[in-house]
């Protein structure tokens, strides 16, 4: 009888040992190595998708129309880059619950309408669980097969059998392959199970979107090579209390990595929001309150408005305390510390807490004026003029650096119907005419006589 062999795998970054470790030598997390059986295959065919296409060269190759297509959701499009790639593999990840699910069954529902086949496997679901959910969001279509199954050669035998243009895996945490002897959701079967995906993707031309989960810390469940092998990682992002739900893309082979798209959950699915900067100021009331300002951020080729809310008063700790919600905690530091040198507030004693509004995280300099600006004002207990838009860089010297997309985030102030812009003073000249006034600021002392309006 053969001897079994076994082996030490870290379900964060799939290193592999001889014997167990407490923490794992390669990305140095504590407790993720587990056990699993090392099975040496002789003699025995292996799945090898083959492909007998020619080498050409590229000048020669010729882009089809078709090789885009829409989802039927604008705002997805701009996550993806205009639309799915045939051939390509997509990974959707998302905390439990918060309608990755919902989405790509609405999205396949979408797709199926213009006529393309797709094979939705739900290996979390019984059929008629997906049943239920797709007569709730009114999903219904004579190209969409739906195959309860967790094995993936089951899934490669359906393939051959429909031939569909568009396959759906629902999640890969829960397929498995026989290859490999080790339980579903393991490293080596999530490495397994997407290696073989991205041969089908590639070679049958087929456009796979995979649903992954992710760890208590954010991140997608399975080793990190899961991210650098697929083509296009979305994140679907939310508050769980709120209807508001954020797509965010951090890889894209065929598109920018820094567009979001933004839905609202409703009890037919998800809406997609066409304004997100109304949607975000929609609970914003006319009546100016000290910390409160709109600023004009960007994601990707859309300008945004959001707005920022700072609390600013006494501690009663030893050393006062520094929160930030939706903007980077050091980015905040610097703030407050340019603050108490260039302007002269003294926040040694005062506890600062400053917020992003909507859920939406916010990284790029352009909002440091407004930051700046939401704390100062509370600070003196002054208000900002309601109809007012901040826009600038800070500097460690004080002064306000010049931003990108000025013309976009100034035409989305005045669509909202905003009077008054703060722009900085080293910004080029604007293109166009806008019927909203422009004032340049130079430094924060500046910018603060500005926009402060009488209380």
């Amino acid at each position: 009888m053969a001897k079994v062999k076994t082996k030490w795998v870290c379900q964060n970054c799939g290193y592999e040992s001889a014997k167990y470790i407490g923490k794992c030598p390669d990305c140095g997390s504590w407790g993720t190595l587990t056990e699993e059986v090392e099975v040496k295959q002789t003699n025995q065919k292996q799945n090898i998708i083959t492909d007998d296409s020619p080498v050409c060269l590229i000048k020669e190759i010729e882009i089809k129309e078709s090789i885009k297509f829409s989802t039927g959701f604008e705002e997805l499009d701009r996550v993806l880059g205009n639309g799915l790639v045939q051939g390509s593999l997509v990974l959707l990840a998302g905390d439990p619950g918060i309608g990755k699910s919902t989405l790509i069954l609405q999205t396949a529902g979408n797709i199926c309408k213009k006529g393309k086949k797709l094979l939705y496997v739900c290996a979390e679901e019984s059929s008629s669980q997906v049943k239920l959910r797709a007569q709730r969001l009114n999903v219904n279509s004579d190209n969409l097969y739906v195959y309860s199954q967790t094995n993936l050669e089951s899934v490669i035998t359906q393939l051959e059998t429909i031939k569909p243009e568009i396959l759906v895996i629902d999640s890969i945490q829960s397929i498995y392959t026989s290859n490999i002897t080790s339980s579903s959701g393991s490293v080596s079967q999530i490495r397994e199970c997407t290696n073989t995906l991205m041969d089908i993707a590639k070679n049958k031309n087929i456009t796979v979107i995979i649903i992954g989960h992710v760890t208590k810390d954010g991140n997608i469940a399975g080793p990190k090579v899961l991210e650098h092998m697929v083509d296009t990682v979305i994140y679907f992002e939310g508050d769980k209390y709120k209807s508001q739900r954020l797509l965010r893309s951090i890889k894209n082979r065929f598109g920018s990595t820094n567009e979001i798209g933004v839905f609202n959950m409703a009890e037919n699915g998800l809406e997609e929001v066409t304004n997100p900067s109304e949607l975000f100021m929609k609970e914003r009331t006319d009546n100016a309150v000290p910390g409160s300002v709109i600023i004009a951020t960007n994601e990707g080729t859309r300008a945004l408005l959001v707005e920022v809310q700072a609390l600013v008063g006494a501690t009663s700790y030893p050393s006062p305390r520094r929160v930030s919600t939706g903007t980077e905690f050091n980015r905040l530091l610097q703030i407050i510390a340019v603050l108490e040198k260039r302007i002269g507030l003294n926040l040694s004693k005062h506890d600062v807490y400053v917020n992003v509004t909507g859920g939406i995280e916010i990284d790029e300099p352009a909002a440091d004026l407004g930051i700046a600006l939401a704390i100062a004002t509370c600070y003196r207990d002054v208000v900002v003029d309601t109809n007012c838009v901040i826009i600038g860089e800070i500097s460690l010297s004080g002064e306000i650096r010049n931003v990108s997309n000025l013309e976009k985030r100034i035409y989305e102030a005045q669509k909202l119907g905003f009077k008054k812009a703060i722009i900085p003073k080293q910004n080029k000249k604007l293109q166009g005419n806008y019927d909203i006034q422009i004032i340049e600021v130079a430094r924060l002392m500046d910018a603060i006589s500005a926009c402060v309006s009488k209380k």
